[in-house]
């Protein structure tokens, strides 16, 4: 059972350790006349009064130091009373991610995302399933805020309902490899891939006993995981290369929407 006693939130102090320029006082120089800048902060503060608290933040690195503080961010929100419990004990924290930006570049985006606690591995839900929600920063108010997140909550059934598919959806050997050699394709792209010499049962190979399994849901939290956390081994050419992790969270995000998609490809109807 979880514990959520030890499922803390972050300070601001610790948000600020992470991305210093959630809590950006201006826009940047660049913004237009129509721009309003509303700090990431203040949307943290809200989204607190509706019970969601941040568990995550990260920022792009800033290119100049012109950038600096204006720079894209993340946050990403859970809320504690808002979980899905598996009947085979898999806890699910339904997750909303927030990405800004304060050079007038982006609007408030929240996407859909979700975290097992068995292997504290973040997901993001497939962007083709569920819509991600926009706010631009002209006019906001709690008001926007509270009925965007209202949406969100209430799509949450289609969220446990992809899940179930993949968790009811069989695979066999070949559409396992064949499902972790697609995989790579997403990370590399088609034609690196076909240069790339690897044991796909290597991808398939769970890391913990909880993932065991041929079901769907399975299958891909493992490959999921080591897509993006990288650290298995391949060869390219003559050279045997060890993955890294991504760690850039755009790529991230990008990556995890597209292997979600993939997922459901070969979920049951």
């Amino acid at each position: 059972m979880l514990d959520l006693q030890n499922n803390q939130f972050l300070s601001k102090e610790e948000v600020a350790q992470r991305a210093k320029s959630v809590f950006t006082k201006k826009g940047s120089s660049e913004t237009s006349d129509k721009y309003t800048h509303i700090p990431t902060d203040r949307i943290i503060d809200d989204m607190a009064l509706l019970g969601w608290g941040v568990v995550d933040a990260k920022e792009v690195k800033a290119r100049k130091n012109s950038t600096q503080g204006f720079q894209k961010h993340l946050v990403v929100f859970r809320n504690n009373d808002v979980v899905i419990s598996g009947d085979d004990g898999d806890t699910v924290f339904p997750q909303i991610l927030l990405t800004n930006s304060h050079d007038g570049k982006n609007a408030f985006t929240f996407t859909a995302g979700l975290f097992r606690m068995v292997c504290e591995n973040g997901l993001v839900v497939a962007s083709t399933e569920f819509e991600n929600m926009k706010i631009r920063h002209m006019g906001y108010d709690f008001e926007t805020l509270q009925n965007t997140i209202k949406m969100m909550v209430e799509q949450l059934p289609l969220t446990v309902e992809s899940m179930n598919k993949l968790r009811q959806t069989e695979l066999k050997q070949e559409q396992a490899l064949e499902f972790a050699k697609r995989a790579l394709e997403v990370r590399f792209g088609e034609d690196e891939t076909n240069n790339i010499q690897i044991d796909l049962e290597d991808l398939l190979t769970p890391t913990r006993v909880e993932d065991k399994g041929n079901d769907l849901w399975s299958v891909f939290n493992v490959v999921q995981e080591k897509i993006i956390d990288g650290g298995f081994q391949y060869t390219y050419g003559s050279k045997v290369r060890k993955a890294r992790r991504i760690k850039n969270f755009k790529q991230d995000l990008e990556l995890n929407a597209k292997l979600y998609d993939l997922a459901l490809e070969y979920a049951v109807a």
